[in-house]
C-alpha cells in the first residue's frame, strides 16, 4: 500500500491548517459569543428585539446579513469541529442562535432546557464574570411537585 501522506502532502498540510484554524476560532470565539448572549434571552416566546431594530432599513438589512453569515460560519465551523479539535457542539448552538430560520426560537428553547448544555454555558459565563442564563420552564411542566 502506498505511502498516502507523502502522496498527498498539500492536502495533509491543508487538513492541519484548517484544524488549527478551527480550533482557535472554536476557543476565541464560541466562548466569547456565549458571554455576550443577554441573562434574559431565553425567557418567554420571542427573542428580545434586535439593537439595530429601529436603524435606517439599508443598514438594519446589512447588520441582519452579517449577523446570518457570522452565524452560518459558526454553524459550518461547529460541524468541522465535530471532527476537528474544538468545541462543536457550542458554536453550533452559538451560531444557531444568529441565524434567522422558522422555528428557530422553539429549538432555542429546547436546546437549552437540557440540562447540560445549560450547564455548560453558565459554567462558560460564570468564569467571565456573567450571571447565569435564565429559562423559562418547558410548556406542560408544573414547578411544584405533583406529589400529595
Amino acid at each position: 500500500m502506498p505511502p498516502w501522506p507523502e502522496l498527498n502532502r498539500d492536502l495533509v498540510d491543508m487538513v492541519v491548517f484548517v484544524s488549527l484554524a478551527v480550533s482557535v476560532l472554536g476557543l476565541i470565539v464560541v466562548p466569547m459569543a456565549i458571554v455576550r448572549i443577554p441573562a434574559d434571552y431565553f425567557l418567554g416566546p420571542h427573542p428580545p428585539r434586535l439593537p439595530w431594530a429601529n436603524a435606517h432599513p439599508v443598514l438594519r438589512v446589512f447588520l441582519t446579513l452579517a449577523k446570518n453569515v457570522l452565524g452560518l460560519s459558526l454553524v459550518l465551523a461547529g460541524i468541522a469541529m465535530l471532527v476537528l479539535p474544538g468545541q462543536g457542539l457550542l458554536a453550533i448552538l452559538v451560531g444557531a442562535m444568529l441565524v434567522d430560520f422558522p422555528g428557530k426560537r422553539p429549538a432555542e428553547l429546547a436546546l437549552i432546557r437540557m440540562k447540560r448544555v445549560h450547564a455548560v454555558l453558565n459554567w462558560v459565563r460564570r468564569r467571565a464574570g456573567r450571571d447565569s442564563l435564565l429559562v423559562d420552564e418547558a410548556p406542560g411542566q408544573d414547578q411544584q411537585d405533583p406529589t400529595p
